[in-house]
C-alpha cells in the first residue's frame, strides 16, 4: 500500500532527489505518459473513485446535521435506533451535531482500517483484481444507497467494506507494474497515479456540492454513485491488462529474525506514526466540523453567488497539486546549500503549518462574528501545504526504513494512524457546541502544536534509530 491518505503522493522518498533518469533495466513497454499502459486504467479508475468518495464525504456531516438526523427523517433510517443506542452507551448522550460528528469520525476512521483486511483477503484468497472489482461494486451500491434515507446505515457499511477491498489493492497493482529494481519508474508511476486522486479530491466536492445546493442532498449522492460506476467500468475495460502482483520475498528474508537494530527502527517508525496523529486530527477536522462552522459563521455570498460549503473541501487538495513543484524547488534550493530538512523535521513542519492554519480560524473568530470568505480559504490552503510536508514524507520514510520482512505490514500500519485520528476527530466534534468556536479551533491548534513539539523533542533520538537515507 504505497500511498494515499486523503490524497496521494509518490511512493519513493519525497525529496529534491526524486525524478531521475529512468533506468534501462525497466522491463515494461511504456505507452501511457512513458509508463505501462495499464497505469492509465488504474489512474482513471482511482480518479473516478476519489471523485465519488470526496464528493459524498463533503456533504455527509451537513446532510446528517441539517436533514437526516432531524425529526421527520431519522425515523425512516433502518436500524438507526439500535445504532444510536449503541453509540450512546459508549460515548454518552449526544446532540444532533455531536451524533453527526461521531458517525462521520467512525465512517472515515474505518475507511482507513478496512484496507488492511482487504489486502490480507486479496493476498490469500481472491487476488487483487477480483478484490478491486468487488470493492468498486460495493462502493457503487453504497453511494446509490445514500440517495435514500432508509438505507443510510447500509450505505455507510457498503462504502467502508468496499473501500477496504479497493483502496490498498489498486495501489499495490500500481507498484506491481514495475520490476523490483525500477525504483525511479515506480516513483513516476505513483506520481501519475496521485494525479487521479488529487483530481477527484478537487472535483468531487465542487460538482457534488453544487448539485446538492441546486437540487437537494440526494442528487449529490446519486451523482457520486454514477461516478463510482464509471470508475468500475474503467477498471473492467483494462482488466486483462492488469496482472496480479506477485509477493516477492526471498526465503532467507522471510525466515530471518529481526536483529536489535531493526527492532529499534520499527519502534522509531511507530513513534513517528504516533506523532503524525496529532496533525492528522488538526487537518482532517476541516471535513467534519470545519464545514459546519463555515456554514454558520462565514459570509458565503460572493458577487450575488452563494458559495456551496462543500466547495471548501476542494481547496486543500488543489493547494497540494500546486504546491508540489513549489516545494520540490524549495527543497532543491535547500539541498544545493546543504540545508534540506530531514524527514523528521519535514513531518514536524507539517504539524506547525497545521497549527498555523487553525490559528487563522482563531483569529477570524476573535475579530468578527461573520468571518470573511478569505479566512477559511487560507486555512485550507495552509492545510494543503501542511499535508505535503508530513504525509508523503511519512510514507516515503516507512517504505525506505522499514525492515523488508515487515515493510508491507508497516505500510498498512501507517493507515491505522488515520483510523485513530478520524475516530478522535468524531469524538472531538461533540465538543463544538459546548465551547466557543474560538476555543474549539484553539484546541486543534494546540493539538497540532503538540505534534510539532514532539517531532522537535524526539528528532535526534528518532534519527539515531533510523537507517541513514
Amino acid at each position: 500500500m504505497p500511498f494515499d491518505a486523503r490524497r496521494g503522493a509518490a511512493g519513493g522518498r519525497m525529496s529534491s532527489l526524486d525524478g531521475g533518469v529512468p533506468p534501462p533495466s525497466s522491463v515494461h513497454e511504456r505507452t501511457f505518459l512513458g509508463e505501462p499502459r495499464a497505469l492509465a486504467y488504474l489512474a482513471f479508475t482511482e480518479a473516478w473513485e476519489r471523485f465519488s468518495y470526496y464528493g459524498m464525504t463533503a456533504l455527509l456531516v451537513l446532510y446528517m446535521s441539517q436533514a437526516l438526523l432531524l425529526p421527520g427523517h431519522v425515523e425512516h433510517v433502518a436500524g438507526f435506533r439500535a445504532f444510536r443506542d449503541g453509540l450512546t452507551s459508549v460515548f454518552g448522550p449526544m446532540s444532533t451535531l455531536a451524533l453527526a460528528s461521531q458517525i462521520f469520525g467512525l465512517y472515515t476512521g474505518f475507511v482507513y482500517f478496512t484496507p488492511v483486511l482487504g489486502g490480507w483477503i486479496a493476498d490469500r484468497w481472491i487476488g487483487q483484481r477480483s478484490a478491486v472489482v468487488l470493492g468498486a461494486v460495493l462502493m457503487s451500491a453504497g453511494h446509490i444507497a445514500m440517495a435514500f434515507d432508509v438505507s443510510f446505515l447500509l450505505a455507510l457499511l457498503l462504502l467502508i467494506v468496499g473501500c477496504g477491498f479497493l483502496k490498498g489493492n489498486i495501489s499495490t497493482q500500481v507498484g506491481g507494474l514495475y520490476s523490483e529494481n525500477d525504483s525511479a519508474g515506480r516513483t513516476r508511476g505513483f506520481s501519475i497515479f496521485s494525479i487521479g486522486i488529487n483530481f477527484g479530491a478537487v472535483a468531487g466536492p465542487l460538482v457534488c456540492g453544487l448539485l446538492a445546493q441546486l437540487y437537494g442532498w440526494h442528487a449529490g449522492f446519486g451523482l457520486a454513485g454514477i461516478l463510482m460506476l464509471i470508475g468500475l467500468a474503467t477498471y473492467l475495460a483494462g482488466y486483462r491488462e492488469l496482472s496480479e502482483s506477485k509477493r516477492v520475498a526471498a526465503a532467507k528474508v522471510a525466515a530471518a529474525a529481526l536483529d536489535r537494530a531493526q527492532w529499534r527502527t520499527v519502534a522509531a517508525l511507530l513513534v513517528v506514526m504516533a506523532i503524525t496523529i496529532f496533525q492528522s486530527i488538526a487537518y482532517y477536522q476541516n471535513s467534519n466540523v470545519g464545514l459546519v462552522w463555515i456554514d454558520g459563521s462565514v459570509d458565503l455570498d460572493l458577487l450575488r453567488f452563494h458559495v456551496p460549503v462543500a466547495w471548501f473541501n476542494s481547496i486543500d487538495p488543489l493547494a497540494s497539486i500546486v504546491g508540489v513543484p513549489c516545494l520540490f524547488a524549495l527543497w532543491r534550493y535547500q539541498a544545493a546549500r546543504g540545508g534540506e530538512p530531514g524527514e523528521i523535521v519535514k513531518i514536524g513542519t507539517g504539524a506547525w503549518l497545521a497549527c498555523g492554519a487553525n490559528l487563522l480560524l482563531v483569529a477570524g473568530c476573535a475579530f468578527t462574528n461573520r468571518v470573511p470568505l478569505v479566512v477559511p480559504v487560507l486555512y485550507n490552503v495552509l492545510l494543503g501545504v501542511a499535508f505535503l510536508y508530513y504525509w508523503p514524507t511519512l510514507l516515503a520514510l516507512v517504505s525506505r526504513a522499514a525492515p523488508p520482512r515487515l515493510r508491507a505490514t508497516m505500510m498498512g500500519t501507517v493507515f491505522l494512524s488515520l483510523f485513530v485520528a478520524n475516530i478522535t476527530i468524531g469524538w472531538l466534534g461533540g465538543f463544538f457546541e459546548r465551547m466557543t468556536a474560538l476555543q474549539f479551533w484553539a484546541l486543534h491548534a494546540a493539538i497540532a502544536a503538540a505534534g510539532g513539539t514532539l517531532a522537535l523533542w524526539l528528532k535526534r533520538r528518532l534519527e539515531g534509530a533510523l537507517p541513514a537515507a
